[in-house]
């Protein structure tokens, strides 16, 4: 039965839909840098409304997610049940690494200027707490193709499938409606792939190139791309992920590659889906697409539920602190006192929306 996930509640976009840009931010926190992350959250869904009451048809979606250390630097309280490191796996050819990451912002939009703005006013309000060691600037390709010329996400589940696959449910039911994400970036060796004929790449990847539709199983190759990637259950009903890959690329840089992100309400899925690549599923011993892609990032966060950043956890630190009386004699505050005037430039309300359902 699928993890059933409560009706209504808040999420953030994790299941919006894929658009013409992306801007992927991956930053670790610097010591001493939490404080700023805690206060910077309640501003999230106010710059969110923000950029989308000014740019309406841009389509501005971001999703925020916590790695598993910084979750424990950030926060007190339980804990995302499946939340963990990024577990690097080295098969016999080919290589996973894990690579640091605290925090991920993942923004959407039909234009890049907006993804930037959402960036520069969050950044500005992180100061130097945080540092990006990871950006990508995503973009969408013809079709929904990646750069190695096929369709990417053609069985990516839609409406309530989509929420279910994506978003937490009733087994974790004090961190519904969040998502367990898993990011990587594969960087193609293009001239390698282009060598091959379109028949040996339909090989490698288990679909036809320009209709986009699966080989046949009596011909699909055991390590294709696609054979490797399909998981079922112990009923033998399919599980599945939300994708949200974008392709990417410089021409200075000479780096062409796809950016994959998993959402998913069970990142067990996801991580067999890696161990079926990197480690084999016998008869393969690894995914044929490893030969021609190769993954230089690899990071594991959890995105939690939109209500979460309204009134985040309390700090560790103060978890467990005694509040103690205010002495007898301290006075009253004033209205004229600092403490009591109201912050005029709060942005400090709301909580963001789950985009409609594709």
């Amino acid at each position: 039965m699928p993890d059933a996930v409560p009706d209504p509640v808040a999420v953030q976009p994790v299941v919006a839909p894929l658009t013409n840009a992306a801007l992927i931010l991956v930053g670790t926190i610097e010591p001493g840098g939490e404080d700023a992350v805690r206060d910077m959250l309640p501003d999230l869904p106010a710059v969110a409304r923000s950029l989308g009451f000014r740019y309406p048809d841009a389509g501005l979606a971001c999703v925020m997610g916590f790695g598993s250390e910084a979750w424990d630097r950030l926060f007190a309280g339980p804990r995302p049940a499946q939340l963990h490191p990024f577990r690097e796996l080295r098969g016999p050819r080919h290589h996973a690494p894990a690579t640091p990451g605290d925090i991920i912002f993942h923004i959407r939009a039909e234009r890049m200027d907006v993804c930037f703005e959402w960036a520069a006013q969050l950044l500005d309000r992180l100061g130097g707490a945080v540092r990006i060691v990871d950006e990508t600037q995503g973009f969408r390709y013809f079709d929904h193709r990646d750069l190695l010329g096929f369709v990417d996400g053609t069985e990516n589940p839609v409406g309530a499938d989509a929420r279910s696959a994506a978003l937490v449910g009733d087994s974790d039911p004090e961190f519904a409606g969040g998502s367990y994400i898993i990011v990587q970036k594969y960087v193609h060796d293009l001239a390698s792939w282009n060598a091959l004929t379109t028949e040996q790449q339909e090989m490698v990847i288990g679909r036809t190139k320009f209709t986009d539709i699966e080989l046949p199983d009596d011909v699909k190759p055991a390590d294709s791309h696609l054979a490797l990637n399909t998981i079922t259950g112990p009923d033998g009903t399919e599980r599945d992920i939300l994708r949200a890959n974008m392709p990417f690329g410089s021409f200075g840089e000479g780096e062409f590659g796809t950016y994959f992100i998993s959402y998913a309400a069970d990142p067990d899925i996801t991580e067999q889906m890696l161990r079926n690549m990197f480690l084999g599923s016998p008869p393969a011993t690894h995914d044929r697409i490893l030969d021609f892609s190769t993954a230089i990032t690899g990071s594991s966060f959890y995105a939690p539920g939109a209500d979460f950043f309204d009134a985040p956890p309390p700090a560790p630190a103060l978890a467990g602190a005694e509040v103690l009386p205010e002495p007898a004699s301290a006075p009253a505050p004033r209205a004229t006192d600092p403490a009591m005037v109201p912050d005029e430039g709060s942005l400090r309300i709301g909580s963001l929306q789950e985009s409609a359902p594709r």
